[in-house]
């Protein structure tokens, strides 16, 4: 099975899997009367949404450069991924202000709990499981949407949970004020992963740099050269499109070193580079060294 195909299963794996548990959760929120259930339903329905953006995006960054695109798609990713950090800073937002109206307003009746107690533990178990899928294909394909999906479904884990604990809480003390408060907790914590996604893909939107981790990655590649050929560099760019990174830099050669060996030098960095970041595009302008042109720090 090609990377292509995993990574549409993957996404079309956490549609199914979303759609399910938001009819669940709805149901038992219902039933019960409880705001954190529904508030986990409302967090549900935007994982599913963020699904089905994540499958869109996981189609059209798989497409091939073209006239209007000659860059490629990876961009549609990293919009993916900013939508839906705004769609979880949202839901956390919206949790937020209902579970406040049930505490100012005493709208805090008596609620069934069983019911919400067996369907957090289902959706827990189901998120823990497509959470890891989505990973293990965002890893082994960079995909920066399959990850964002997946951080999605890891906040609806650790939600999920806490929710159940809280009602296995309410159902022993009678404490029914928990709900709400409950619901709050759980939408900070969702809030906190929104807005993490949404810088981390807003970077990329913007052309950002890659990590300072990164960065020394492609320096140590380039400087693992330069004590046997006395090369330096210059003018470093480096950043992420989708699944792709984009590499850029002129690199210093001692003037009489023939455009061959200067070639074959390039090829070895770029294959030092891509091993260590993957999925790389790198583009390396040669120059020869002159002494009053410095390496960059």
């Amino acid at each position: 099975m090609n990377i292509i195909t995993e990574k549409k299963l993957a996404a079309g794996l956490s549609i199914s899997s979303n759609a399910i548990i938001i009819i669940l959760k709805l149901i038992a929120g219902i039933i019960s009367g409880s705001i954190s259930i529904i508030s986990e339903a409302i967090h549900s329905l935007s994982d599913f949404l963020a699904s089905v953006l994540t499958f869109f995006a996981v189609m059209k960054s798989s497409e091939p450069a073209d006239n209007n695109h000659p860059f490629g798609h990876g961009k549609y990713e990293d919009m993916s991924g900013f939508i839906e950090g705004g769609l979880i800073i949202f839901a956390s937002l919206y949790i937020i202000y209902e579970a406040l109206k049930k505490i100012f307003l005493h709208e805090t009746p008596q609620i069934n709990t069983n019911i919400g107690i067996y369907v957090m533990l289902f959706a827990t178990i189901a998120n823990i499981l497509v959470s890891n899928i989505l990973f293990k294909v965002a890893k082994k394909s960079n995909s920066i949407s399959l990850f964002a999906d997946g951080e999605h479904l890891r906040t609806d884990v650790y939600s999920s949970l806490g929710v159940m604990l809280g009602l296995i809480l309410i159902k022993i003390t009678g404490i029914y004020i928990l709900d709400p408060i409950i619901a709050i907790l759980v939408a900070i914590f969702i809030f906190k992963a929104g807005f993490t996604i949404s810088k981390e893909t807003l970077n990329n939107l913007l052309d950002g740099s890659l990590p300072p981790t990164d960065i020394k990655k492609i320096e140590s590649a380039i400087n693992s050269y330069s004590t046997n050929y006395t090369i330096k560099y210059k003018d470093l760019k480096a950043r992420r499109c989708g699944p792709e990174i984009d590499i850029e830099l002129t690199i210093l050669f001692p003037p009489k070193m023939s455009i061959l060996e200067c070639h074959n030098i390039c090829d070895e960095i770029e294959n030092s580079i891509n091993k260590e970041l993957k999925n790389t595009t790198i583009m390396i302008h040669c120059e020869p060294e002159n002494e009053n042109i410095k390496q960059n720090d």
